[in-house]
């Protein structure tokens, strides 16, 4: 029943910065776990970074620590990804993605993904 959709993807030049949204809808307590993963072409889906709605604890892949930023609004339902000084290696389709927990979406465990919105980095 839980529904992601995603919004904010686009082309940007390298060091810029994009937002990208995720609406979600008909989470439950046992969806806790929250995040996004991406896609580069050629490349198997990866982790990028997730939080617990229940406790806010993150998670981020080492490749975008002190670049990207994972936050929600709450009253929104909305999760966002901040990605700031973009790279070239950035660029890829970016899922938004939903499982039990954090710790599990984060080993790839997901039970439910967005539709995917691509970024695209230029250099």
């Amino acid at each position: 029943q839980v529904q992601l959709v995603e919004s904010g993807g686009g082309l940007v030049q390298a060091g810029g910065s994009l937002r990208l949204s995720c609406a979600t809808s008909g989470r439950t307590f046992s969806t806790d776990g929250m995040g996004w993963f991406r896609q580069a072409p050629g490349k198997e889906r990866e982790f990028v970074a997730a939080f617990s709605w229940s406790v806010g604890s993150t998670s981020y892949a080492d490749s975008v620590v002190g670049r990207f930023t994972i936050s929600r609004d709450n009253a929104k339902n909305t999760v966002y990804l901040q990605m700031n000084s973009l790279k070239a290696e950035d660029t890829a389709v970016y899922y938004c993605a939903a499982g039990r927990t954090r710790a599990v979406v984060v080993g790839g465990t997901v039970d439910y993904w967005g539709q995917g919105s691509q970024v695209t980095v230029s250099s």
